[in-house]
């Protein structure tokens, strides 16, 4: 049985996940209470329904304060042999902020703060610090649209799941921030860059026009080399320390060009050796350089 927890900040997008989730054919619960979890869980075991065997639920500060009896549940699940996966959704505060302010939702901790939002998400970051250190996944939506959220999710979950380990290889642009979630960064700003190239500058590494000029180069050719020969060499050792799942990012500029070629490139290496691999372009479709 394939059971996920998913948990994280308030506006982070757990409700989009949940929903993900259903899309890809979990059977999902909202708002559960932790103290539920351990007899939830038998319930989906003994249930001859095949739905019941893939399972997502969403347990958070909604609880009050039942809460901080996760930690708790997740030690009993592990103590009874009974497998789940930690999917921990998070993003900056200042997004956090903004998503409240433009959908006029009240945060759960609000009335234990004043009714100021500010502290309410510094108190639930404080909270969740240290169930985050314990997350299988992490997915920080601050630069995720719905539909790139969505495709993260499929990209963890829908596909051969049981091969130990997903690696999530994302582009992204410097000048949009490192993504939280990295475990391993390379910058290929190094590279010859497309966009000062007038009849590139504003297509995509999606597109062939780009991905060839990028990869004429030797430069490129050796930096992919090498960046594979890295990636070959660790993803054992991450699988050993029981790594559920590995963020490689790859930035350049703008994430339109030279970091969605070797995205790519990455990611099909990964894909042709037989690797659980899913690959996301966040700011690919951003305006600018």
């Amino acid at each position: 049985m394939e059971f996920i927890i998913i948990t994280g900040l308030s506006g982070a997008g757990k409700s989009v996940a949940m929903k993900n989730m259903e899309d890809i054919g979990y059977y999902c619960v909202d708002n559960i209470p932790p103290a539920l979890l351990s007899i939830f869980y038998e319930l989906c075991e003994k249930s001859s329904d095949t739905k019941m065997k893939k399972v997502a639920v969403v347990t958070d500060v909604r609880a009050g304060d039942s809460f901080i009896e996760l930690f708790d549940m997740m030690d009993r699940l592990s103590a009874d042999s009974k497998p789940y996966k930690l999917l921990f959704l998070d993003a900056k505060d200042d997004i956090l902020l903004r998503r409240f302010r433009e959908t006029r939702r009240k945060h759960p901790l609000t009335d234990i703060c004043s009714g100021s939002v500010e502290r309410a998400v510094e108190l639930e970051r404080d909270l969740l610090k240290h169930i985050r250190l314990r997350a299988d996944y992490i997915i920080d939506t601050s630069m995720l649209s719905a539909a790139q959220l969505k495709e993260r999710i499929s990209g963890i979950f829908l596909e051969n799941a049981d091969l130990g380990m997903t690696v999530t290889c994302m582009s992204f642009g410097f000048k949009h921030g490192i993504p939280a979630e990295a475990d391993l960064v390379f910058d290929v700003r190094c590279l010859p860059n497309p966009f000062y190239i007038p009849e590139l500058k504003t297509h995509t590494g999606l597109e062939s026009c780009v991905f060839d000029y990028v990869m004429q180069f030797d430069q490129s050719k050796g930096f992919a080399e090498r960046m594979i020969a890295l990636v070959d060499y660790s993803l054992p050792l991450y699988l050993a320390e029981g790594k559920s799942q590995l963020v490689i990012a790859i930035g350049c500029t703008g994430g339109k060009h030279r970091s969605v070629t070797l995205t790519r490139v990455l990611y099909q290496h990964l894909t042709d050796s037989g690797k659980n691999a899913a690959i996301c372009h966040r700011d690919v479709s951003k305006a600018g350089k």
